[in-house]
Parts: C-alpha cells; structure tokens; sequence
C-alpha cells in the first residue's frame, strides 16, 4: 500500500477478511458527516487521508458521499498517491428504500458508477428494515418504516457477490436475533455487522455472538457521533476520559481510538468527513493496564 506523496504516512494495522482474502486496515476513514458538507470538502478530507495513509474508507449511498469518494480516487491515482484502485479497500450500503429483492442490484450498480468503480470490497444491508420505495432521506420516519423481507434481500446481496460487484456481504445495526435469522438460511453468510462501538456502548453480546458465527465487527461512531442527530458528547466531554487522555498526552478522541483498537479483533470508522483526519495519530500509544481498569473501567467495557 504505498503511497506516492511525501506526508508521513501512518502505519494502520491490517486484518484480512476471509470471506474475500482481502487486505483491510483496522482503522477506516468514514465519509458521514452531519450537518451535510459539501462534494468538494468530503473530497478533499478523502484525499487527505490519502496521503496521510489510509486505504480504508466507508461510504453510502445515502450519504452523498459516493461521488466525492469516486472522484477522489481519481484524482489521488493521477497525483500518484496509490497506484490503482486496488490498493483502497471500499465498503458501501444499500439504503432502506432499496432494501427490497427486486431494487438490490440496480442500487448496487448506481453505487458503482457513483464511485467509478467495477467492484467493492464490502456491501452492507445499513439498516434491519425497508422504508417505502423511493425515499431516499438522511433520517427516518416511523410512519414510512416497514418490515424487511430477508430472505429476498439477502438472496439479491449474494448474487451482488456471485456477479463479482462486490467481493464480501454484509449488515450494518443487526441484531443477534436478526443475525440469527439470516444466517437460517443464508448461503452466504455476512461477513460483516458494522454497529456503534464506543466506551459507553461496547456491544459485548453482539460481539460474542459474530465472534462465534465467524462474523466480523466493524464498530462505527468510535467518539460518540457529537454534534449529530442520532449521537452525544458523553464520550468527549467524559471528565474520566479527558484525565486518561490528559495523563497520556493525547486527546479524548485517540485514547478512545486506541480503546477500540485494543478491544476487539474487528475494524473502526472514524467518521471526519469535512475535517482534518489527524485523530489516528496514535497508533503507537498504549493503554496502560492500570489506566484501562480504574479509568476506562468505569465504562461498559
């Protein structure tokens, strides 16, 4: 994974994915960003990632962010900061309105022409339930909320898979109860749940679960999602975290990027669309066992 550009690149540990033998960095950089930026800021934040070293970034549909993405991979090519596409590892999502037997693949193919791309490394179902068809909304209604059909969804994913447009399936906010139920009849098996994952909220008995059904766990809003509808500053404005961070010389947001790290096998987002990427720079940090256990214990770990 090298990288034309003379930034100090960082050095992200990797985990290869079975489902595809793909090589994917443990850390990924999230294109989310509320409130909306602009193509050009998410561009630009992506191209700085780019350069600063990272190869894994994780998008949707409903984001707005394919095209900026696709765009930047472009341009990061002709800059010679990678030298193909298959340097990058690309996660995107079907959403909910799409999330219908008959509406995967056509979604999956717009995707790919957002993003220029022939294939993605990881499609994720982003949501347990299907929205009305054609609504395609940054939030959700209850009443616009109906049951997903499973069964043909997930069947249309596989065949996303067996066509060679992505090379691994998966869910993003399932359950175990709705793990379980895909995976009663599942031919393929998602590879992947991406869920919240942060010192407040740890997941432990979903991660159990994947854990002993081979399923990786991808936590996403590893510092909380502050200052957006669904999330809170719990996390970066805890006084517990603020002292660890401050004992280590670091901020609140890396000591909990390191948390994560250090507390499951699986992946991380760490959504900065529209700001400057430098939250990873502390790959090379360590927890002491003291700070984690009177500190960090405090918290759902």
């Amino acid at each position: 994974m090298g990288s034309g550009s003379e930034t100090t690149c960082l050095t992200i540990p990797e985990h290869v994915l079975t489902s595809s033998g793909r090589r994917m960095q443990r850390l990924g950089f999230g294109t989310a960003a509320y409130p909306l930026v602009t193509p050009e800021v998410t561009k630009a934040a992506i191209l700085q990632a780019i350069k600063l070293g990272y190869r894994h970034f994780d998008t949707a549909y409903i984001y707005g962010s394919e095209q900026p993405l696709g765009d930047a991979i472009v341009e990061a090519i002709s800059l010679d900061l990678i030298k193909s596409r298959d340097e990058l590892f690309i996660t995107s999502k079907l959403w909910c309105s799409d999330a219908y037997g008959d509406l995967v693949l056509p979604a999956i193919h717009r995707s790919l022409q957002n993003l220029k791309l022939e294939y993605l490394d990881l499609y994720l179902i982003h949501l347990p339930l299907s929205l009305e068809r054609g609504l395609y909304e940054f939030g959700i209604r209850k009443e616009a909320i109906l049951p997903m059909d499973f069964v043909s969804v997930w069947t249309a994913m596989e065949e996303c898979q067996r066509l060679g447009l992505t090379k691994s399936i998966g869910v993003s906010n399932f359950s175990c109860k709705k793990l379980a139920d895909i995976l009663a009849f599942a031919k393929i098996p998602p590879a992947v749940n991406q869920v919240e994952f942060n010192p407040f909220w740890n997941q432990k008995k979903l991660r159990e679960f994947c854990n002993a059904n081979g399923i990786l766990v991808i936590g996403y809003s590893p510092l909380g999602a502050s200052g957006t509808l669904w999330g809170s500053n719990q996390v970066l404005e805890n006084e517990v975290l603020k002292e660890i961070a401050d004992t280590k010389g670091k901020t609140v947001a890396q000591i909990c990027l390191r948390w994560a790290m250090r507390s499951r096998k699986g992946s991380i987002d760490s959504h900065k669309a529209g700001a400057a990427p430098e939250n990873s720079l502390s790959m090379n940090m360590e927890l002491s066992r003291q700070s984690r256990n009177s500190g960090m214990g405090k918290f759902d770990l």
